[in-house]
């Protein structure tokens, strides 16, 4: 049966969400509790009244953060288990200007100069090999729309020292990737904040999901309490 590879360019497995989608969930609601990004984004652009997407959307997790605000959002997500779920939150939830759809950052089906909100929070713009996407961006912004793009900080903070411990290593440095999108206009602000479990167990499992069990368990050995500081990039470009 063909799949989303075989007709959108640019889409790659996501180990983490595809593997366990319910442990990617705790990942996600331990991550950035006081919701400086959120607040990070808000200070850069109003989604209100604006058409949204949501690229990469995986199971749907930040749809609802959008929804209440902006005209519409429009999620979309390449992979077709993770795509069904976010269609079931969608319709548990109610979302009513909410659409789920198929897609890739390289192609979509939005019309030139529609789009006024674009976010994406580690999916596909992972240097160098994005550019197509980027140019995607260019052809789908409205003027005076903004795009976020949400990524690791490899250099700052406890968590990058975690992922410096990663068998595979990033194609760029840290500084590499900050110049890299500074050559399409992207500005960068960096968010210290962090991941907050409620249990050991959730810390545990999220850790082992992201970095394997035996580099999980060597970070967990060393690690106590329930929080992990975590940097986070907003790259961000006005149109």
């Amino acid at each position: 049966m063909p799949s989303a590879h075989d007709f959108l360019p640019g889409v790659h497995r996501a180990p983490n969400i595809q593997t366990d989608p319910g442990i990617y969930e705790i990942e996600n609601r331990a991550t950035d509790p006081q919701g400086l990004i959120e607040k990070a984004m808000r200070s850069i652009a109003s989604w209100k009244d604006r058409i949204v997407v949501d690229m990469g959307a995986g199971t749907g997790f930040y749809i609802s953060l959008f929804h209440e605000e902006a005209a519409h959002v429009y999620a979309v997500e390449p992979h077709d288990e993770s795509r069904l779920m976010a269609m079931s939150r969608v319709a548990d939830i109610g979302l009513q200007k909410a659409s789920v759809l198929t897609g890739s950052a390289a192609r979509t089906i939005f019309r030139d100069q529609s789009v006024g909100i674009y976010h994406s929070r580690f999916a596909y713009f992972w240097p160098p090999d994005c550019v197509p996407g980027i140019m995607e961006l260019d052809r789908i912004m409205h003027p005076g729309g903004t795009a976020f793009v949400i990524d690791n900080d490899y250099e700052h903070g406890e968590f990058a020292s975690w992922l410096a411990r990663r068998v595979r290593k990033e194609p760029l440095s840290q500084d590499e990737k900050e110049r890299f999108w500074a050559s399409f206009g992207f500005q960068l602000r960096r968010i210290e904040s962090e991941w907050l479990f409620q249990t050991r167990e959730e810390l545990e499992a999220v850790v082992r999901l992201e970095f394997g069990r035996k580099v999980g368990d060597s970070i967990l050995e060393r690690h106590r309490g329930l929080r992990v500081g975590y940097t986070y990039c907003l790259y961000h470009r006005s149109y």
